[in-house]
C-alpha cells in the first residue's frame, strides 16, 4: 500500500476496514473493495477490489453484487463477460438495488448477457424510476417516446422526462425540450423547449447546446441573435457533435451572422464529414471542386462526392456522374457516369434523371435505347426540370422511343420555355410554324393544365448539365 499524502485518519479507516474484512464483515469488505476500486485513500487496484467485493456480494450484499456486475461489464479487475454482469445485477436487483435495477434494463435493451427484451428493460427501468433515479426515470420516458416495451405514450414520456428534468437529468432537460419542439402529446411551444435545452445546454450536454444555437439562429423562441448562435454552435462542436460543426460550416461558408471565412468553413465540414455527415461530405466535395476556402482539387472533391453518394446523397450521386462523364481529374468513363446518374435518377434527382436519358438516347456507358431515353426523360420533366422538358419533345417531335406526337411535342416546347431554357425560347416559333392554328391551341391548353397540376417551381439545371 502506498501510504504516500494519506492523512492518519484515512490510512486508520483503511486498516479498519482491512482486518474487519478479514473478519468476514460483509459491509467491510465492500468498503474495502470501493476503496481499491476509487483509489480512495490507497492506491487503485482492480484486482483486489473486484477480490472484496466479489465476498461481499456472495454473502448477498446488493450494493456489492451491482458493482461486481459493473466490474464485469466493464473488464476491470477480471474479465469481461456480459452473462456475469447481468447474473450479479439481476441478484442486487431482485434486492431493490435501484442502480442495479437501472442497470439489468440496459442489459435486456442492449440484450448484452441477456436475450434482448425491450419490455423487461421497461420493467426494470420502471423499478429504478419509482425509487426516484433521474437517469431510469428519463429512460423510462425514452422507452414511452420511441414505443420500446409498450405502445408510444407521449404524454406518459413527458411526465417522465419532467420527474427527471427537475432532478437535473441532462438528457431528460434535452429530450423534454424536444417533445415541446415538435409538438409531443403537447402543443408546440418553442419558448418551453428553449427553457429546457437552456438548462440541458449549462450542464454541457452538446445536443442541447446545439439546439440551442439552432434556436437563436431560426428565432425559434427568442429573438434571432446570429451571435449567440454561433457561440452555443461552437460549444457543441466542439465536443465533437457533428450536426453543430456542419452548421458552423454553413454559418461561415455563406456569411451568416458571421464574417464569411470559407477557410474556416472547410475546416468545420472537415471535422463533420470525417464523423459521416453526409451533407458535409458533399459541401466540403464542393468546396474542394470549386477551390473554395483551399486550392481547387479534383481528387479531394471526388473522395468526399464519394463518400457521400455512397451513403445515398443523390446531389452527390449526381455530380460523381459529372465527374465521370467529363473527365474531371479520373479518366473519362461513361459506364460509371451511368452508374451514379442512375442511382441518383432512382431517388427522384431530376438531374441525374434527364443526364440518363441522354446517355441512353446517344448510347453512352449503357445500351442505346430510345424508350428508355424517353422515359428518364418524361421522370425528370413530370418535376419541372426544363432540359428534360425540351428533350422530351425533341423525342416526341421525331418519334424517337414514343409515336409521334406534334402537339405534345411543342406542349413540352412551351413548358421548357416558360421554365427558362433558352433554346427551347428559341426554336418554340419554328415548331409553331409546322403546326395548325388547332394544333396549337391544342398544346396550349395541355401545357396551361399541366401548370396547373403541378405547383413546384421550375427545377433549374444544375452544373454539368
Amino acid at each position: 500500500m502506498n501510504r504516500q499524502n494519506i492523512t492518519r485518519e484515512n490510512y486508520q479507516t483503511y486498516v479498519w476496514f482491512r482486518q474487519a474484512a478479514e473478519r468476514g464483515d460483509a459491509y467491510a469488505q465492500f468498503n474495502l473493495g470501493l476503496m481499491y476500486k476509487k483509489g480512495d485513500c490507497i492506491e487503485r487496484d482492480y484486482a483486489l477490489a473486484f477480490k472484496w467485493l466479489r465476498q461481499a456480494a456472495l454473502k448477498g450484499l446488493a450494493f456489492a453484487q451491482n458493482h461486481l456486475g459493473a466490474m464485469y461489464y466493464n473488464g476491470r479487475g477480471v474479465d469481461k463477460s456480459d452473462a456475469e454482469a447481468a447474473y450479479w445485477f439481476r441478484h442486487a436487483a431482485e434486492q431493490g438495488d435501484a442502480s442495479a435495477q437501472q442497470n439489468l434494463g440496459q442489459m435486456y435493451r442492449k440484450g448484452r448477457g441477456v436475450s434482448q427484451s425491450d419490455e423487461q428493460a421497461l420493467g426494470w427501468f420502471y423499478r429504478a424510476a419509482e425509487q426516484g433515479v433521474a437517469s431510469a426515470q428519463s429512460l423510462l420516458a425514452e422507452c414511452y417516446l420511441y414505443g420500446n416495451g409498450s405502445p408510444v405514450n407521449y404524454p406518459l414520456a413527458m411526465a417522465w422526462f419532467r420527474k427527471a428534468a427537475v432532478q437535473g437529468e441532462a438528457v431528460a432537460q434535452l429530450n423534454l425540450g424536444l417533445m415541446y419542439k415538435r409538438g409531443q402529446g403537447v402543443e408546440a411551444n418553442d419558448a418551453q423547449a428553449l427553457c429546457w435545452f437552456r438548462q440541458s445546454a449549462a450542464q454541457g450536454n452538446a445536443l442541447a447546446q446545439r439546439q440551442l444555437g439552432v434556436a437563436y439562429a431560426d428565432g425559434l423562441g427568442v429573438r434571432a441573435d446570429p451571435l449567440r448562435a454561433f457561440a452555443w454552435l461552437q460549444r457543441a462542436a466542439e465536443q465533437g457533435e457533428k450536426d453543430a460543426q456542419f452548421n458552423l460550416g454553413v454559418m461561415l461558408a455563406n456569411g451568416q451572422g458571421v464574417t464569411q471565412d470559407e477557410t474556416r468553413a472547410l475546416s468545420w465540414y472537415l471535422r463533420a464529414a470525417e464523423q459521416g455527415h453526409v451533407l458535409a461530405q458533399y459541401n466540403l466535395g464542393s468546396m474542394y471542386a470549386n477551390g473554395r476556402g483551399t486550392a481547387r482539387d479534383e481528387l479531394r472533391a471526388l473522395e468526399w462526392y464519394r463518400r457521400a453518394a455512397e451513403q445515398g446523397a443523390p446531389n452527390a450521386q449526381f455530380n460523381l456522374g459529372v465527374i465521370y462523364a467529363g473527365g474531371q481529374g479520373v479518366p473519362r468513363d461513361e459506364t460509371q457516369a451511368a452508374r451514379w446518374y442512375r442511382v441518383a435518377a432512382e431517388q427522384g434527382d431530376a438531374s441525374a434523371q434527364n443526364n440518363l436519358g441522354v446517355m441512353y438516347a446517344n448510347g453512352q456507358g449503357v445500351p442505346q435505347d430510345d424508350a428508355m431515353a424517353v422515359f428518364w426523360y418524361g421522370q425528370a420533366a413530370e418535376q419541372g426540370h426544363a432540359l428534360a422538358q425540351y428533350n422530351l419533345g425533341g423525342m416526341y417531335s421525331s418519334g424517337r422511343g414514343v409515336a409521334r406526337d406534334t402537339v405534345r411535342s411543342y406542349m413540352w416546347m412551351l413548358l421548357a420555355a416558360d421554365a427558362g431554357d433558352e433554346t427551347a425560347s428559341a426554336n418554340k416559333s419554328i415548331v409553331a410554324r409546322r403546326l395548325t392554328p388547332a394544333e396549337i391551341g391544342s398544346a396550349l391548353d395541355l401545357s396551361r393544365k399541366w401548370q396547373l397540376e403541378h405547383v413546384k417551381p421550375a427545377t433549374a439545371p444544375r452544373a454539368g448539365q
